[in-house]
């Protein structure tokens, strides 16, 4: 579903992705670590289709994003480090205005609260205006987005940043109900207790470069944390 196939992007002679190569499957939560400049984000700029690769390919449900940029933007949703939306509107209504941009199925208001109670938000903060709202519950309308429109892959960059515990692990479950839907998950994140938690598989990326891939159900918190800082100091 997600896919990326040798895939690079050089700046002049910096190669900030480097022949990168992955499949993440539906219903799977892909992990991506790394330190700043690692290539986490542009790999992501990769995948939406920001910037053309220098070489290689990225595909969302096996079309390239560079032959098929509407196709594939279709099939995806993306959540940033900070969520954008209407500060004067309320949830709902940015709910309602971008479910509309993406043809979304859900249509009624009632459906539409329907969606925003399942990613946790009530009525009546359904109906606060989204200058009120704290940085977690921006990210949960992000959330209600992506469920509205039927998106079959999930970008994340960084989205626990800045996220108290329990914001952060409320986002944690809001991820594990996507992929038991059968969502494709790519989160780029500095969190490694969220990346155990919350991923099938992490990949550590380094200077451009990933370097290992692992299973989440075969790593303990202090061994992901031990492999992770012996590839940082390589």
């Amino acid at each position: 579903m997600i896919e990326a196939i040798q895939l690079c992007k050089s700046f002049g002679s910096t190669l900030a992705v480097d022949h990168v190569s992955w499949s993440i499957q539906p219903g799977e939560v892909f992990c991506l670590l790394g330190a700043n400049g690692a290539g986490k984000t542009t790999t992501i700029n990769l995948f939406l289709n920001f910037m053309d690769p220098t070489s290689g390919e990225a595909r969302i449900g096996g079309l390239n994003v560079v032959e098929h940029p509407v196709e594939t933007k279709r099939q995806l949703s993306y959540i940033p480090e900070q969520v954008t939306l209407y500060r004067n509107l309320s949830g709902l209504e940015n709910l309602r205005f971008f479910s509309r941009l993406a043809r979304a199925s859900a249509e009624s208001d009632e459906e539409l609260l329907a969606v925003l109670a399942q990613v946790g938000l009530s009525s009546n903060q359904a109906h606060q205006r989204v200058a009120a709202y704290s940085k977690g519950m921006r990210q949960k309308v992000g959330i209600a987005i992506t469920i509205a429109k039927g998106a079959s892959a999930l970008l994340l960059d960084e989205p626990t940043s800045g996220l108290d515990p329990k914001a952060s692990n409320d986002f944690s479950e809001l991820l594990t109900t996507l992929s038991q839907r059968g969502v494709a998950i790519l989160m780029a994140t500095h969190d490694l207790f969220r990346a155990k938690e919350s991923g099938t598989r992490v990949g550590i990326m380094n200077h451009g470069r990933l370097v290992e891939t692992l299973d989440t159900k075969q790593l303990g918190h202090s061994d992901l944390e031990q492999i992770y800082l012996r590839h940082m100091r390589e």
